[in-house]
This record gives C-alpha cells, structure tokens and sequence, in this order.
C-alpha cells in the first residue's frame, strides 16, 4: 500500500495492538462554515478520535438522517464546494497527522472528474474515500484511479448484503469496510446489536481480512463499548453534528465535540 490509506491501516492496526476499536467520527465540511468545521474536526482528534470522515455535503443525501440533512444544508446554503472538501482535508491530516477520508455519494465525483478528484484528495493528505452509493461491480474506474493515488476505497454493507457481496467487497476494497445499520429504528437495540454483529461475523468470514467498522447510531460511551466488543472501529456521526447544532454558538460546539470524543474514547476501550 502507499499514499495515506497506509496511514489508515496502520491506525486502525494500532488500535488492535492496543486491544481496543478505533473511534471513527464523522463531520461534514462547510459545517457551520469551512473554517468552523475544521475547528471541530481538530476538536474531535483533540479529544480521541483515531480516524475523521469528512462529510461532502450533498443536496440529497438519502442515505443519511435529519441530524446529518440539517447540517448538509446548512454547508450548502453557506456556498461550500468541493474545492472547501479538500482544503478541509489538507488543513485537518496537516494538523494533526491523522487519517482523514472523505464520505461522498457517487455523483459529486462523477460531475468533478475521477482523475480530477483522486489527485486532489490524494495531494490534500487524504487517506481515501467512502462510498456510499457505488455498486462495487461498477468501481473499476474509481478503483483504478484510487490505487493509483494510494487511497482506500470503503465500500458500506448492510445486513441485507448476500455472502456473495460481501466477498466482493472485501476482495477489491481497501483500508476497512463499513458495516453499517440502524440503532432504534429497525428494531430494539438488542436486537440491532445482534444484526450487526451478525454482519461483521459474516463479512469477516470472507477471509480477506480487511478490518469492519461499525456505524450504528452509536450516541454514548456505553454503546461504543457495546459495538467495541465485536467491531474493529465504532463509527460516529449524528452525535457529533448533534452537539454541534445544538451549541449556542461556535465555541460552545467545538468544546462539546471535543468532550464528546473524549466521553467515545473511553467508551471503544471498555472504560465505562
């Protein structure tokens, strides 16, 4: 491997060595402004996250929440571009020395130009992409252009996923793979627990050996821990963007990010 998605792994193999998950936290970009979010990103390694996803904001983000929608509205109405995204990278990995990934659905890429955006992340520090929306047997291109600029391509599964999807995924993508669910809405939190680790259980059977990380509406350090006991990262979004919306101003947010990694730091050690 070469380029930042070798950064990404080493991480995500420290925190194995440590034995511990990786804390994995998601904000977007242009969030309340360009310069508020990266404040926050560097708030969220501050406090203990490992890894940060940076949120491409998209004017119909389907997959995503009403916490995550308000946000990605927000950025969109400040004007935010993808030129924000990679100057949110650059200035967030420069900082701190940590991976930094981009979490974008397929069109934004495909309107900006593959080659276009791979160079571009991929000078700006960035260790690679998720996406969300790309079938994997439809990424020859991206992957093609992805190695080229030693980025990882992390593909989400689901617990709808088939053996033989998830055998695909882990046979061509890189870094880790996302496995992702949904806390509250599908069922009782027992019973999603369960789903998903189900999920991770069969995607590592596979036998690939690329690390699963979780995302699974994962609020608290008592649920970190919980998905902690059988993920190899516990992915957190809504949570952090939640604090955030509800700070009276900057400051007041960038503090309650920062203390919430912290409070999620402790919880993927199992210290709570």
């Amino acid at each position: 491997m070469t380029g930042n998605v070798q950064l990404l792994s080493d991480t995500l193999a420290s925190a194995k060595a440590e034995g511990r998950s990786a804390l994995i936290a998601y904000l977007p970009a242009g969030f309340p402004t360009v310069d508020g979010a990266i404040d926050a990103i560097r708030a969220v390694f501050d406090g203990g996250a490992d890894v940060v996803e940076v949120g491409l904001p998209h004017s119909d983000p389907v997959l995503d929440g009403p916490v995550i929608q308000t946000a990605d509205d927000i950025a969109l109405r400040g004007g935010v571009r993808i030129a924000d995204v990679m100057r949110t990278v650059r200035e967030a990995h420069r900082a701190t020395g940590k991976p930094v990934l981009v979490m974008t659905y397929w069109n934004p890429i495909d309107r900006y130009g593959v080659e276009r955006f791979t160079a571009e992340l991929a000078d700006a520090g960035g260790a690679g992409c998720i996406l969300p929306d790309l079938p994997v047997q439809e990424s020859d291109l991206w992957r093609e252009h992805a190695e080229k600029h030693g980025l990882a391509t992390i593909f989400v599964v689901a617990p709808s996923s088939k053996d033989e999807r998830l055998a695909r995924i882990t046979a061509v993508g890189s870094g880790f793979v996302y496995a992702a669910s949904l806390m509250g809405v599908t069922g009782t939190r027992e019973s999603v627990g369960t789903q998903a680790q189900d999920l991770v259980e069969r995607t590592r059977a596979t036998g690939h050996g690329l690390p699963v990380c979780v995302g699974l509406g994962v609020s608290d350090a008592a649920q970190a821990a919980e998905v902690a006991g059988f993920a190899d990262g516990v992915i957190v979004g809504s949570a952090f963007v939640k604090r955030m919306l509800d700070a009276p101003d900057h400051a007041a947010g960038v503090k309650a990010v920062r203390e919430l990694a912290g409070e999620l730091a402790k919880g993927v050690r199992r210290q709570v």
